[in-house]
């Protein structure tokens, strides 16, 4: 019976994968891959041999037809991402939307995500939060701040190395100083790191560092109080 697997993959450690994970990237036809590359170190550890076709936000319009094609003619395919889980700030809404429509059966197992490990970690408030993802790069960026300054709930958001100091700049800009925040980084890696503290004690110590990693921001919900 045809289906669509999302499988989530490791976020560092190339042990956070599950059993039934390893199980079904060797039992299914085709899968489809953000970076061929990156996925074919995961595949190497674990000796899965299943074909390997990229799928990545650059392309899946143009070969999204394809796949539904053969998934509707009875094969079984599954969906990566780099790390963590498909969907999740990551490519893969596109195909599933279409297997909906298409009556296509879905499968999509629990796994790996660096939000949740942040988030857990930052000893802020976790019994409400709101997941941002990456702030608009340009366009809307400031707008979307001022909007969360007043989010009762805890933020999270994700950001690259590059742009790391001008978005903590920018929270301590719309949400003042004295807000409490978390980053994690390198999550489950050799240098993971959690820094806690307020905003302007936390750029202080991101001014100081050689900044590397993808990084988890976990922000403090605005508390009237």
């Amino acid at each position: 019976m045809s289906q669509l697997y999302i499988i989530p993959t490791p976020i560092g450690n190339l042990e956070d994968i599950t059993f039934r994970a390893i199980r079904l990237l060797k039992e299914v036809d085709l899968v489809l891959a953000e970076d061929t590359r990156t996925s074919k170190k995961l595949f190497s550890h674990y000796n899965i041999e299943t074909p390997l076709s990229s799928f990545h936000i650059y392309n899946e319009h143009e070969v999204l037809a394809k796949y539904v094609k053969r998934l509707k003619s009875g094969d079984r395919l599954a969906l990566i991402c780099d790390a963590g889980t498909p969907t999740i700030s990551d490519p893969g809404f596109l195909i599933i939307r279409e297997c909906i429509k298409e009556g296509i059966e879905l499968c999509s197992l629990p796994g790996a995500t660096a939000f949740l490990p942040a988030l857990i970690n930052s000893g802020i408030a976790n019994n409400k939060f709101v997941f941002e993802g990456f702030l608009p790069i340009k366009k809307g960026r400031k707008k979307r701040l001022k909007t969360l300054k007043d989010e009762p709930r805890t933020i999270v958001l994700y950001e690259s190395p590059h742009r790391i100091l001008k978005t903590l700049n920018q929270i301590f800009e719309f949400f003042g100083e004295e807000r409490r925040i978390s980053i994690s980084r390198e999550i489950s890696k050799i240098y993971e790191e959690t820094v806690r503290g307020n905003i302007s004690e936390v750029i202080l110590h991101f001014e100081k560092e050689n900044i590397k990693g993808e990084f988890v921001i976990i922000v403090e919900g605005k508390n009237d109080k």
